[in-house]
């Protein structure tokens, strides 16, 4: 494979003009609701994801409150504001916000302008995990991609629907690239859609592993040397993108559905 070939399978493609890269954005964040459908993720109206818009940094969308994962189209997604108001897209009667999606994603996007997408939901063993109030251990290769780039945040304060409690998300978040939240379930950033969804899988696959692990004895932890050196192959950004193509790849089968 030439290193032109791997360029273009580890990096999204680049554009020269705003629609264009927000049509495909969009696609992307929809695909992604629908990955997140097919793995189990979606709980009744919790979970959100989000795109920063290419031209209005300030703003991102988000599908709207209520509407299944597994149904979601282009045309559903709405574009808020950094003041919480719907500013466009969505249909007529399903413009509605999240209060604790914004409250979150609104915090993160302002604090990290490197951050372009937002990935949070419900899933059963990042839940469970957080109950335990724990760092996630390092234990396997796959959690050393998270290696000093997964923190914590202690506290519970409850509904997200504040700007303080968004904050509070934002300032746990750091410059990491995940947090698990106390009580509450896991969250995961990227600069890209598809890195945000392949730390949120590979997140809730090591909580799992985390779990099954710590019920059946003491798990050992690996050597920083190699933890160091395993999170540089497998923790990056274009490694990311990259681990998430076969979910995109399955989940485009459906592409004539979601971009109406």
């Amino acid at each position: 494979m030439g290193q032109g070939e791997l360029a273009a399978l580890t990096s999204p493609p680049k554009f020269t003009d705003i629609e264009s890269e927000r049509a495909y954005l969009k696609e992307r964040l929809v695909a992604s609701l629908r990955i997140f459908a097919k793995l189990g993720f979606d709980h009744h109206v919790a979970g959100h994801l989000t795109v920063r818009d290419p031209e209005h940094h300030d703003s991102f969308w988000v599908n709207p409150f209520g509407l299944s994962f597994a149904i979601m189209t282009v045309s559903d997604l709405i574009l808020v504001s950094h003041d919480g108001k719907v500013i466009g897209g969505g249909k007529p009667g399903r413009r509605v916000v999240n209060a604790a999606g914004f409250a979150i994603h609104s915090a993160i996007h302002r604090a990290r302008p490197d951050v372009n997408a937002i990935c949070h939901s419900h899933s059963v063993y990042g839940k469970a995990w957080s109950t335990l109030v724990e760092p996630l251990p390092i234990t396997t290769q796959d959690a050393c991609s998270f290696y000093n780039d997964c923190a914590l945040l202690k506290d519970f304060g409850g509904v997200v629907i504040t700007t303080g409690e968004g904050n509070a998300v934002a300032g746990a978040l750091g410059q990491k690239k995940a947090v698990v939240l106390a009580n509450h379930g896991i969250l995961t950033v990227g600069t890209t859609i598809d890195s945000a969804v392949a730390w949120f899988i590979l997140l809730e696959e090591q909580c799992h592993v985390a779990l099954l692990a710590k019920a059946a004895g003491t798990p050992v932890p690996i050597d920083e040397p190699q933890a160091i050196f395993t999170h540089k192959e497998t923790g990056s950004e274009r490694s990311g993108f990259f681990m998430a193509s076969p979910y995109f790849q399955n989940i485009e089968r459906e592409r004539e559905e979601y971009i109406k």
